[in-house]
This record gives structure tokens, C-alpha cells and sequence, in this order.
């Protein structure tokens, strides 16, 4: 991250903190959340307000927020990127350095469940609301809904995530659902990935709210894909997630997105952070699928 760009965004928050409000009113907004290729490409960076800033084997990766900033603008700058969703601390930094112009933005929303909490299914909303979202002109607010049947913070969940949903449907801002069943193993959340379990997370999100003309869902590559999309009619963006084998994943993700729901992509740390270091490369070669 050059020095002066970092200088220009703690200078703009000291003396000029009206200055992101502005960022925002004069950007170029979107004209629609996919492409010219048809399909959304954004690029997810709301990881480490939930404190969950590992890639691979360094625990505090995500935590360089000069390094994080100076990723996302590679990112952002490359032909196909229509997006990027993430939390108010790095949005008003994009905001700032102005390469927002012409993408989508989408509000990371609750991020109170910390990674590796005893709290971390009681995921209250920390983040953005519905009604920021709408005044700073973004295009909708993105939420993670883990279910864990026997853990009796999860109503909680579902009865805010149905709020959320209600209050973006009622703007017409596009309400990102991310759902899992999760369960409570040696301490620690785990997300159940077999086919079964992804779709009755569909079906659940799928319900929530009292309008779901704008819900969209975001979901992960597993087993089965054709049949697990057959869960819902909503549009389904395809998670990343922290990716082991990159040749597989985007193996997987070029199949899933011909499938009739799939409508793009939100990837965050394997296209942020790939192991051999060339963040455009790894830009490219995910566009390319679409």
C-alpha cells in the first residue's frame, strides 16, 4: 500500500471525516450487479471484523490492513470485478481512494459471532443496518445465517436475519443470505457441507422475511450441486471460502456456475491471498469462468 495513499485516508478521517459521506455521494454507481459477462464477480473482504484473519498458515494475514487495502484495489482494478462486499471500516477506505466507481457494494451486516467464540452462533448484527446501506447509495447488505439446531441462540439469529431481509427487501436492496447448518464439535463451530444439510440451509434462508423478491442467497460448492440448487429460485452466488486445492475449486465452481440459479461468484481470501502470490492471476483466471 503506497504511503500516500495511507496518509490520505488517516488524513480524510481526522480532519475531514465528512469526506467518506462524500466519497459516497459523488461514486458511480452500478447500472446492475452482473457484468457483461452476465454474472456477478465480487470480491468479499468482511473477514476480519469477525476476527477471522488466517490464510493458510498465517494466523494475522487478513489483519494488514495496508496489505488487505493494496490487495483489494488489484482486485477491483481487473476487467470482469463487478464488486465487493465487506465491513464499514473498509468500505469508507475504498470510498476514500476512490475505486469504487461503476461496482456493486454490499454491507457485511452482523459480525458479532467471532470466530472461535462460545458465542459464535449468537451472530447479533454489529455491522451494517439496512438504512446506512440505503444512504450510502450501496446495493445491499450480506448476511451469515448459521443454524444450529441444537443451540438455542439460533431463533435469535433467524428472527434478526428475517429483519434484515425485511428492511433491504422494503428498500429494494438486495438481501445476501448466507446460510449453514452448523454444529457444535469439540468446542468449536463446524459447518455440515454434505448436499443434504446445504439444502435444508436453502430452504430455510430461502423462507425468512415477508418479501423475498430481492433475497438473493450465497452459498458453498459442495457435493451434488445440480440437486442442491433445485432447493430455491433465488439467485445463488458461489462462496470461496479459505480454498485447499485451487485446481479443484475452480473446476468445481466453472460446473456449478451453467446450473440456472448460479449467478456469480463472491470470493474474498483465495483470490485475495493465492499461494503463489498474484492476486490479478487468480482475479483473472475466476472471471474467466464466467
Amino acid at each position: 500500500m503506497l504511503s500516500d495513499n495511507v496518509s490520505r485516508i488517516v488524513d480524510a478521517r481526522v480532519n475531514d471525516p465528512g469526506a467518506i459521506a462524500a466519497a459516497a455521494a459523488r461514486r458511480v454507481k452500478a447500472t446492475s450487479p452482473l457484468g457483461e459477462h452476465g454474472k456477478a464477480m465480487i470480491i468479499a473482504a468482511d473477514h476480519p471484523a469477525r476476527g477471522a484473519n488466517g490464510v493458510g498458515g498465517d494466523p494475522t494475514a487478513m489483519a494488514d490492513r495496508f496489505e488487505l487495502l493494496d490487495r483489494l484495489c488489484a482486485a477491483l482494478d481487473r476487467p470482469g470485478v463487478t464488486g465487493v462486499m465487506g465491513t464499514a471500516d473498509i468500505l469508507e477506505d475504498l470510498l476514500l481512494l476512490g475505486v469504487l466507481d461503476g461496482k456493486s457494494v454490499f454491507g457485511s451486516m452482523n459480525r458479532a459471532g467471532l470466530a472461535g467464540s462460545a458465542f459464535e452462533i449468537d451472530d447479533r448484527f454489529t455491522g451494517y443496518d439496512a438504512e446506512t446501506i440505503a444512504a450510502m447509495g450501496f446495493d445491499g447488505g450480506k448476511t451469515l445465517t448459521r443454524i444450529a439446531l441444537e443451540d438455542p441462540a439460533t431463533p435469535s439469529v433467524l428472527e434478526n436475519t428475517a429483519r434484515a431481509v425485511n428492511e433491504l427487501n422494503d428498500r429494494q436492496l438486495i438481501a445476501m443470505v448466507e446460510p449453514f447448518i452448523s454444529v457444535w464439535r469439540d468446542g468449536r463451530i463446524r459447518n455440515d457441507l454434505s448436499p443434504e444439510a446445504v439444502m435444508k440451509s436453502i430452504t430455510i434462508a430461502s423462507g425468512l422475511g415477508r418479501r423475498t423478491a430481492y433475497t438473493w442467497l450465497k452459498l458453498p460448492v459442495v457435493e451434488d450441486m445440480e440437486r442442491v440448487l433445485a432447493s430455491s429460485t433465488m439467485p445463488a452466488l458461489l462462496l470461496g471460502g479459505e480454498v485447499t486445492d485451487p485446481e479443484a475449486a475452480f473446476t468445481s465452481w466453472a460446473k456449478t456456475l451453467k446450473l440456472p440459479t448460479a449467478r456469480g461468484l463472491v470470493v474474498g481470501r483465495s483470490l485475495l491471498y493465492p499461494s503463489d502470490g498474484d492476486v490479478a492471476g487468480a482475479v483473472d483466471r475466476a472471471v474467466s469462468l464466467l
